[in-house]
C-alpha cells in the first residue's frame, strides 16, 4: 500500500478519534477535536499531493479518498447539530447532495464515463471545511477562556456563524444543482 492510500486510511481513524473527542467529555475534548480534524484535512490535501506528484494514483484510492473525505465532513457536520452550530436541515441538505452526486458519478462510471470534480465543488468543499473549522475553534475556545470573558465568541457564533453556514448550504446546493444540469444527460433514457 503507498504513502497516499496510507494518509487516507489515516483520515478515517483520525475520523473515529474527532467524533470521540466531541462525543466524550474529558479535559481538553473541544481542544483535541479541532487538532485532530485539522490534521484529517491535512492528510486530505497530502494525499491528492503525493499521488498526483509521484504518480501513486490507484484503484483503492478514486474509491476510498473520496469517500474518507464523506465520512469526515458528515460527522463533523452531524456532530456540529448538538452544539446548536448546524441547523439539522443544512446538515441533510449537504449530506444529500453528496450522496446524489456519488450515485450520479457511479452512474456515469457505469456507462465508461467518468465525471471529475469542478471547480465549483471545490470551493463548495472549502467552505465546508471553513465553516467546520470555524465552528471547531470557538468551541475548543470554551477549553481555556472562562464563560464571562467570551463575549467575542458569542458575537463570532451568533454574526458571523450564520453568514458562513449561509454561504456553505448556498454554495452546496447550488454545485449540486449545477453538476447534475451539467451530466443531466446520463439520467436521460434511450
Amino acid at each position: 500500500m503507498n504513502l497516499p492510500n496510507k494518509l487516507t486510511i489515516l483520515r478515517l481513524i483520525l475520523t473515529a478519534i474527532f467524533v470521540a473527542a466531541l462525543t466524550f467529555a474529558f479535559p481538553y475534548s473541544h481542544t483535541l477535536a479541532f487538532v485532530v480534524f485539522a490534521l484529517a484535512v491535512l492528510t486530505d490535501y497530502l494525499d491528492g499531493v503525493l499521488a498526483r506528484r509521484w504518480n501513486l494514483i490507484t484503484d483503492f484510492g478514486k474509491l476510498m479518498d473520496p469517500l474518507a473525505d464523506k465520512v469526515l465532513t458528515a460527522a463533523a457536520f452531524i456532530l456540529l447539530i448538538s452544539y446548536n452550530a448546524m441547523p439539522a436541515w443544512v446538515v441533510i441538505a449537504i449530506i444529500a447532495r453528496e450522496f446524489l452526486i456519488t450515485g450520479l458519478r457511479g452512474l456515469a462510471s457505469s456507462k465508461g464515463i467518468v465525471l471529475p470534480a469542478e471547480r465549483l465543488g471545490k470551493h463548495k468543499t472549502a467552505w465546508q471545511m471553513i465553516t467546520i473549522v470555524f465552528f471547531l475553534l470557538l468551541i475548543a475556545a470554551d477549553d481555556f477562556i472562562k464563560p464571562e470573558a467570551n463575549d467575542w465568541r458569542a458575537f463570532a457564533w451568533e454574526k458571523l456563524g450564520p453568514i458562513l453556514v449561509g454561504i456553505t448550504v448556498i454554495l452546496t446546493i447550488y454545485s449540486g444543482l449545477a453538476y447534475f444540469w451539467k451530466n443531466r444527460s446520463l439520467l436521460e433514457t434511450s
